[in-house]
């Protein structure tokens, strides 16, 4: 793998350099070939966090993976178990797929043991519906549903726009500020 690393308002000094290069290069040992694409490293400090995102172009996926913490190397960790968590996830899918095909696709290293198992059951656990509601959406303009999401304890909330008559949704953004979704 060839690495690309960038800071925005951080120095990367070898050691970081180092650190980021030996964390991922451990995701090697899933994959049969190692990838020849880039991997695109991207560090940002602002105030007390330590942002890190990394992506990873592969011929049928691209994982990408970004995590915050006040520790870099606690990120850069974090964003290697996220990756980890990817691959076991869309090996499992592949594997999956080549089975009901019939194919030999091999991306993946086939790696026996705990990990594959912890993968089919993340894998599962992803897709099953658990909960179905049904609710009267209130005409209602943004502040109030934004006030309604908060007194909820939610972080979105459906309603109907008094407005536009038209259903849309807030939702709660990292940085703590709210985002609207809204119809075409």
């Amino acid at each position: 793998m060839l690495y690309n690393i960038r800071g925005e308002n951080i120095e990367v000094t070898p050691a970081i350099k180092d650190y980021v290069e030996k964390k991922i290069s451990k995701l090697e040992r899933y994959f049969n070939d190692t990838p020849k694409s880039e991997v695109y490293v991207n560090l940002k400090v602002y105030n007390n966090d330590q942002k890190i995102e990394v992506t990873i172009p592969m011929s049928d996926l691209v994982l990408r993976a970004e995590e915050t913490n006040t520790d870099l190397y606690a990120a850069i960790d974090l964003v290697v178990d996220k990756l980890e968590r990817q691959i076991r996830k869309h090996k499992t899918k592949l594997n999956r797929r080549v089975r009901e095909k019939g194919g030999a696709k091999h991306v993946f290293a086939n790696l026996e043991g705990e990990a594959t198992a912890v993968a089919v059951q993340e894998d599962e656990d992803d897709l099953e519906l658990v909960r179905n509601k049904r609710f009267d959406l209130k005409p209602m303009d943004n502040e109030e549903a934004i006030l309604q999401m908060n007194m909820l304890g939610h972080s979105f909330f459906v309603f109907t726009n008094a407005e536009t008559n038209s259903t849309n949704v807030v939702y709660r953004r990292k940085d703590g500020r709210y985002g609207l979704i809204e119809p075409n």
